[in-house]
């Protein structure tokens, strides 16, 4: 029972510490304006990081896989698991460049094998990230003298689920697994306007449209898996997950005030645009995948995912015209010597992936995409029992996302492209609870 309270408690710690995150953003991130904002598309952990996004037919006894429920029936240890994540990214078009770092809990996990033939698990991850700011000057036209319009953009926030997952062993090599989630979050978006006339000395007006949307709904998805043994070393899984369309439930606000430019005091009261209930369609989501391991030391892992955002509308709208995406990832995970005691290096995970990911957005009408490269480390730590265990993980992913390709070279306005570096922190707490004791 001491080790029941201990892991509530560390459950509760981390659920007070990701409301407190889910404010913190990706650093700005202009491609975070589409839809919901920067989409997780189920990539699960730190493990699923560091071999780049992929896991859905790749079972594991050490870390919490809840990316295919099926695969929660392989949790042999209660486990608990936090990822903390970081990141720095260049932003740049054809006219100027951008740095910026953050930092936020990524996710938490809690595992449970409740008996021989079944395994949950419950947690905390984000689903979504808004952060953008961009600030545009322009010329007024047919205006007297040299008026120019100041125009900016803000975003912030984003959605998070909370979830329980089950996975329970149908067959010998088939299981079955299912998630329910409970989905959450504030997303604001601002667009502030000032005008200003020449080389005036007035202090600017900025006229401000804000829209505030509170989401909260369930949503639910399913997967599957089979694994089979195909030689004396050798297996190969094959997985696949579907997540369930869903409508987003939320309340939207529509608040329009001024403020002075310089340090936002307000010039006038606010008045409310518009404040009432609506959804957004979130489109489904499709994985399969399929892996070879050799039951011991390494495993190699295919992904393939599939979403249809074309079929996104935000409380009913269209508000930016999406494409369908797909998204390729290859991944390994490799253990020297599981069980080597005098080389510790031998008992660490070394890790490694590729990923391409196809952008919802098409400016010009050509497909950006997102292509990345992902390393990792599972470091246990030396003080390791049979009755538990901790591993300190390491995950990295570099990528480059758009292009600065010119839409218009009468005004010089170009594409997006992000250049990031991400790096995740995972922690995992491996016990073996409920233990009958004989007396000798």
């Amino acid at each position: 029972m001491e080790r029941l309270r201990t892991g509530l408690v560390l459950a509760g710690v981390a659920v007070l510490m990701a409301g407190g995150a889910q404010a913190q953003g990706l650093g700005n991130s202009p491609y975070s304006r589409i839809g919901l904002g920067e989409y997780n598309a189920n990539t699960g952990g730190v493990r699923q990081m560091g071999m780049g996004g992929v896991g859905v037919a790749a079972p594991n006894a050490v870390n919490v896989n809840e990316l295919n429920p099926a695969l929660l029936f392989y949790t042999s240890r209660t486990t608990f698991e936090a990822g903390y994540n970081g990141q720095y990214k260049t932003v740049k078009n054809a006219n100027g460049a951008n740095r910026s770092g953050s930092g936020t809990l990524g996710y938490f996990a809690f595992s449970v094998p409740l008996n021989t033939k079944w395994g949950a698990a419950v947690g905390l991850k984000q689903v979504s990230a808004v952060d953008y700011e961009s600030n545009i000057i322009d010329d007024v036209a047919g205006a007297p003298g040299q008026a120019r319009s100041l125009k900016q953009n803000k975003g912030s926030g984003g959605v998070s689920e909370a979830y329980l997952g089950q996975g329970y062993r149908i067959t010998k090599n088939f299981t079955l697994g299912f998630t329910a989630s409970y989905v959450f979050g504030v997303i604001d978006e601002t667009t502030g306007t000032a005008v200003q006339e020449g080389i005036s000395t007035t202090r600017l007006i900025n006229s401000v449209d804000r829209v505030h949307t509170r989401y909260s709904d369930f949503a639910f998805r399913t997967g599957a898996h089979y694994r089979q043994k195909i030689g004396k070393d050798l297996n190969v899984n094959l997985g696949g997950v579907y997540g369930f369309a869903h409508n987003l439930n939320g309340q939207r606000e529509r608040t329009q005030e001024q403020q002075y430019a310089d340090d936002g005091t307000l010039a006038s009261a606010v008045s409310t645009l518009s404040d009432g209930r609506g959804s957004s369609y979130v489109p489904a989501l499709a994985q399969v995948g399929v892996s070879f391991d050799n039951d011991k030391n390494w495993s190699a892992t295919l992904d393939v995912a599939q979403q249809q955002w074309s079929k996104f509308r935000d409380f009913g709208e269209q508000r930016l015209a999406l494409s369908n995406t797909m998204r390729l990832g290859l991944g390994g995970e490799l253990t020297p010597d599981p069980g080597s005691v005098e080389h510790y290096f031998q008992r660490v995970s070394y890790r490694a992936g590729l990923a391409v990911a196809q952008l919802p957005y098409q400016p010009g009408g050509k497909t950006l995409y997102d292509r990345s490269v992902s390393w990792g480390f599972g470091f246990p730590l030396p003080t390791a029992t049979p009755l538990e265990a901790t591993t300190l993980s390491l995950g990295f992913t570099y990528g480059v996302r758009g292009n600065t390709d010119i839409l218009n070279a009468a005004t010089n306005t170009s594409n997006v492209q992000e250049t990031y570096i991400r790096g995740q922190l995972g922690v995992t707490l491996n016990n073996r609870w409920f233990i009958k004791r004989r007396l000798q």
